[in-house]
């Protein structure tokens, strides 16, 4: 799944991303350390990989890996 970095922050290697349709789903730093990424600016495509689902009680997905998207 695509995705744009909506915040990072490199001390904690942390942050949020926006799916296309505008929902905002955080990640953690093990999602950003799976990815082999150094760094991540806003604004910048992404690729996550989420586990769970949203259902009608919330949003129970999680982002568990976060890469650059390549064309």
């Amino acid at each position: 799944m695509q995705a744009t970095v909506y915040t990072y922050d490199p001390r904690t290697r942390a942050g949020s991303v926006l799916l296309d349709d505008g929902t905002p789903l955080p990640f953690d730093a093990a999602a950003f350390d799976a990815g082999g990424l150094r760094l991540l600016r806003s604004g910048q495509r992404v690729r996550i990989d989420i586990e769970g689902e949203s259902g009608d009680g919330g949003d129970g997905r999680r982002v568990v890996l976060v890469t650059l998207h390549t064309l």
